[in-house]
Parts: C-alpha cells; structure tokens; sequence
C-alpha cells in the first residue's frame, strides 16, 4: 500500500517512528492497516478494517481481519468482503497451528466456505533465529499446508 501511494511518506515516517519508540520497528508496516490502540499495543489485529488501493489497471479494495481465535466474528466479517485471501501463517516452529482443529486451518475452511475461492500462503518470520531461511523448514511448511488445504478444497 505504501508503494501503491496510499500511504504517503510522511504517515509512514510517522508509524516508524513509532514503532521504534517501542522497540518493533517492523510494526510500522502492520500499523498501515491496525488503527487501534489496542492493536498496536498487543502486536495483534483485533478488528477488520478496509482501504482503498488504486494502480493503474486496477481498483483494489485491502481488507485486514485477525487470526486470533478471539476474534473469529471480526475475521468473518473481513472475509464476508473478499475475492481473494492470503493467509499470513508463522514459519517459527511454535507458530505452526495445522492441526485439525487449529485456528489457521479454522481460517482457511471459514474462507472456502464464505466463497473464497483463491487463497495465497504467505510465511512469514522465516527470517527468525530458529528458522533462518532454512529450506528443509520452507519445504516442510509447505508440505504441511499443502495437505490440509487441498482436504479443504483449494
């Protein structure tokens, strides 16, 4: 969003600096779409929220809903709004959550059900001092998401 203009650099410079004042410098990316206090004070999304995003052969519409399992009822209500999804999953070993009644898996089933027919999976934190860009954890990741996602239907 911020490369596409919808974030000018004064706003951005503005969340960086922020972000810093608390140690998570990173969150100035995430504080683009989390609005609440609450959000960012936790490190979370909690509630759904929708910008506008113009290029110039499309007009998109970026929605941010939570994972937390908390905040299912938030969740819903974002993807009740999409076309498409990408799924944010954690590649730390302790984030992985594909169990059979794991929220993330939770997620992807309330997205396919909702009419959510393309879905992008997205690892984050592959950079993390357990994970280090390690290809075995990618592979193995991929292997993981790829079983239960194509049980969904996707």
């Amino acid at each position: 969003m911020y490369r596409g203009g919808a974030i000018n650099q004064r706003q951005m410079d503005r969340y960086e600096q922020d972000a810093s004042a608390i140690g998570e410098r990173s969150f100035k990316y995430a504080w683009v779409l989390d609005k609440l206090q609450g959000e960012r004070e936790r490190g979370i999304t909690i509630d759904f929220s929708l910008h506008k995003l113009e290029t110039s052969k499309y007009v998109c519409s970026v929605s941010d809903a939570p994972g937390h399992h908390h905040f299912v009822k938030n969740m819903i209500t974002g993807i009740t709004h999409a076309d498409a999804a990408i799924l944010v999953v954690g590649a730390c070993e302790s984030e992985i959550d594909i169990t059979a009644l794991g929220s993330t898996r939770s997620q992807a089933l309330l997205a396919y059900t909702l009419g959510v027919r393309q879905l992008a999976v997205v690892f984050d934190k592959m950079d993390a001092r357990t994970v280090k860009y390690s290809q075995e954890r990618y592979s193995y990741i991929v292997q993981q998401y790829a079983l239960v996602l194509r049980k969904i239907g996707y």
